[in-house]
């Protein structure tokens, strides 16, 4: 430690923030050589960032019918003076009202959200670590099943001293939650002698872009009570099921379980993903347990919401038609891009686990691996970002422990660029490149380049 550092905290001395995972690392390869269809065809295509850019048009048209929405104005008179003076950390009333009901909506109205026990937070990213400060100590584990977004690892653990114990899936049965894996889990906490507070799951997940089944919600919530710990369900994504089976949420599963596992159930929302509007900020803590909306509401203060995104938000949502209209277009939009994206890959012999909502796909490519191992692993993704110029996560950032497992992303960019990554990943499996079969000897080229056609055919209709 030089003397510089010997002047500042040990967490500005440390290098804990995460920025060393490769999944922040392939963004950095991108801004050094982003992609633009004209100033820069041959840069690298990020497909490794969950944005939602497919329904912007949506929020648009709505935007130029209701212009005083970001004039400050209601029924025609101005509002900018109350919406710039001082407001408390409990925010606009309105607006909580408006995303209680938004919350139910996407849930098709089979659960409540009191508004009161609603706690508004500067995007998802500062609701987990407010909740990881409310339930836990420095030193303290929560369980987190794998494959896991890589931002968890900055988010919960950092800022908080929070450790997190993997809970190991398999791609055997899909990378579904089980009563063992949890255990397992749990078994890992006690001989580092870390004490469990709790779990954290992603639903829909990220990165593997499936709903929890309602075994794995009645598993995961007999686990926590059997433990005496609490269950943290990140809902971001709640409303990207695009496909069946339908996305069950945790408020549903606990309705019959009584106050005291509602009290150990809190659930995490942003409209980042639904609505694509991850630089307004938004988020939110949802809890029965007051100690916790006290608490949150509190810590809430050190990143607020403004009131003018608040005031915006809340006519937004209010609109019946608007939000009724939207969450299904929206849905539909990404099952075609969705479908887009998994038909050009198996046409060049690579396979994606069956997923129905997320922004992303969970990639196969363990038989491109030139060796099976995590060395291999980041070999092939190396060459994919430099050589192909395509950002995606390996698996290895999610903490997966299969070799060969990326998270590809297909909302954040339009169908002709999503195209044109196709294209330079076929060039790169046909070329021999990659270990995969395709390209090898005239017969599977012909069947190739026939698949290719029929698709391309496709698309164009």
């Amino acid at each position: 430690m030089n003397c510089k550092q010997l002047l500042l905290s040990k967490k500005a001395a440390c290098n804990a923030h995460g920025e060393d995972s490769s999944y922040f690392l392939g963004w950095q390869e991108y801004e050094k050589n982003p992609y633009h269809p004209i100033t820069n065809p041959h840069g690298i295509i990020q497909m490794g960032l969950a944005e939602n850019q497919l329904s912007f048009d949506l929020i648009e048209s709505w935007l130029a019918r209701n212009p005083d929405s970001t004039a400050f104005k209601s029924e025609g008179v101005s509002v900018f003076r109350e919406l710039a003076l001082f407001q408390d950390y409990h925010g606009l009333p309105a607006f909580k009202h408006a995303m209680a009901e938004f919350m139910e909506e996407l849930r098709g109205n089979k659960v409540a959200f009191d508004p009161r026990k609603l706690v508004l937070t500067a995007g998802s990213t500062s609701a987990n670590e407010i909740l990881i400060f409310c339930l836990g100590e420095p030193g303290d584990a929560f369980l987190v099943p794998t494959p896991y977004y890589p931002g968890f690892d900055r988010d919960l653990k950092w800022r908080t001293g929070a450790e997190i114990i993997p809970i190991h899936c398999s791609s055997s049965n899909g990378f579904r939650i089980t009563k063992p894996a949890l255990e397992e889990a749990y078994h890992q906490a006690q001989q580092q002698k870390l004490r469990v507070k709790g779990v954290l799951v992603t639903n829909p997940s990220n990165p593997l872009g499936t709903t929890l089944a309602h075994r794995e919600l009645e598993t995961l919530i007999d686990f926590i009570v059997a433990k005496g710990i609490h269950l943290i369900s990140d809902e971001i994504y709640s409303g990207t099921n695009f496909d069946s089976p339908g996305f069950i949420s945790v408020a549903e599963a606990i309705t019959e379980r009584g106050e005291e596992v509602a009290d150990r159930v809190h659930i995490v929302y942003s409209l980042s993903k639904d609505l694509g509007l991850p630089g307004f900020r938004v988020g939110a803590i949802h809890s029965q347990n007051e100690a916790v909306v006290s608490t949150a509401t509190k810590m809430s203060s050190f990143g607020l919401i403004s009131s003018q995104t608040q005031y915006f938000l809340s006519l937004l949502l209010s609109d019946k038609e608007f939000t009724a209209n939207y969450i299904a277009e929206n849905k539909k939009r990404l099952r075609e891009r969705q479908k887009r994206l998994t038909e050009a890959l198996r046409t060049i012999g690579i396979s994606c686990l069956e997923s129905n909502a997320g922004l992303f796909c969970w990639v196969d490519m363990r038989h491109l691996l030139k060796t099976k191992t995590p060395e291999g692993e980041m070999e092939l993704w190396k060459r994919i970002v430099h050589d192909v110029g395509l950002n995606i996560s390996p698996g290895s950032s999610c903490h997966c422990n299969e070799p060969g497992w990326f998270r590809v992303c297909f909302a954040n960019m339009s169908e002709e660029t999503l195209d044109i990554s196709m294209e330079r990943l076929k060039s790169f499996v046909l070329s021999g490149d990659g270990r995969g079969k395709i390209g090898r000897g005239p017969r599977r080229l012909i069947k190739w380049v026939r698949a290719i056609s029929a698709f391309d055919r496709r698309s164009e209709r």
